[in-house]
């Protein structure tokens, strides 16, 4: 597997940003792994579609009511670059993500706003020394095409929305002002880091590349209630609780569109990923 290490937002800010801000904002910046097709010479780190290894008696998994769920993905823990990860992420076993694409019903749909939804996304952790065999794919449902993925180590950064990147750019304030009122100093800054965050990969771990806002705001507003004001400090503090476990983008490949050429985000608190507890992963869907 070839392993690029990339510094792009590191080289953003020693460009564009005040010397007090560049180390302020270097501190936030996370480790990732991005997914993309493999070689034929490469290690093969995650899949997407195809079918599923399950341990023995598993029952695929299922939204209640509705049906049961697409697979998606699989990644192999061991197989990720270890300089990409968090200390909290699994250095083994396998994770298999599945999402209630709307094949069973079109007028279904998983939304994090709405409790009742939730289980129409699932991710499942299957532990290293587990026995596993390859499952059938439900007779109601069409199974994607198998693509096969390798990973490349890079860096990601938070949203600017995001209350660490807020503070850490502009100090102690609950939004950022109008374009037109952005400080002098960091407009060269802001317009280069939207230039460079167009593309969305499939990834895992690090911070999330949003279609439309940042998602860990729309997670942490719908577990508290949706009841909180953007800017609210609670809402601040939720926000921050949840990092990105994997986000996958549509795939022309995989025959994988997620509303309007969009993508699938799993999030998770950071508490729950060192735990494993990945039942408490919640999906968002934007695009």
């Amino acid at each position: 597997m070839d392993v690029m290490t990339d510094e792009r937002y590191s080289r953003l800010a020693a460009e564009h940003l005040p010397g007090d801000l560049v180390q302020r904002w270097t501190a936030l910046l996370r480790p990732c792994a991005r997914l993309r097709q493999a070689k034929a010479d490469e290690q093969i780190v995650a899949v997407l579609g195809g079918a599923p290894e399950l341990p023995a008696g598993a029952a695929w998994p299922e939204w209640p009511g509705y049906g049961p769920l697409a697979f998606v993905a699989s990644v192999r823990c061991a197989a990720l670059p270890g300089d990409g990860l968090v200390e909290e992420f699994p250095r083994d076993g396998t994770l298999l993500f599945f999402y209630f694409d709307g094949q069973m019903d079109e007028e279904a749909f998983v939304s994090v706003d709405d409790p009742e939804t939730w289980a129409g996304a699932q991710v499942l952790y299957i532990p290293e020394s587990t026995p596993v065999f390859p499952a059938d794919t439900p007779s109601v449902l069409e199974a994607f095409p198998r693509v096969e993925l390798s990973a490349d180590t890079g860096q990601s950064a938070p949203d600017l929305w995001l209350p660490q990147a807020r503070q850490a750019l502009l100090g102690d304030t609950r939004h950022w002002p109008h374009p037109r009122d952005t400080p002098a100093d960091l407009k060269a800054f802001v317009r280069a880091f939207g230039k460079l965050r167009t593309q969305i990969d499939h990834q895992i771990g690090g911070h999330a590349v949003p279609v439309q806002g940042p998602v860990e705001y729309e997670t942490a507003n719908a577990v508290l209630g949706g009841v909180h004001a953007w800017g609210d400090q609670l809402l601040d503090q939720e926000a921050e609780r949840w990092v990105l476990l994997a986000q996958f983008g549509s795939d022309s490949d995989a025959k994988m569109t997620w509303g309007d050429e969009g993508t699938l985000y799993w999030l998770i608190r950071s508490e729950d990923l060192a735990a494993h507890r990945f039942d408490q992963a919640r999906l968002t869907v934007q695009g």
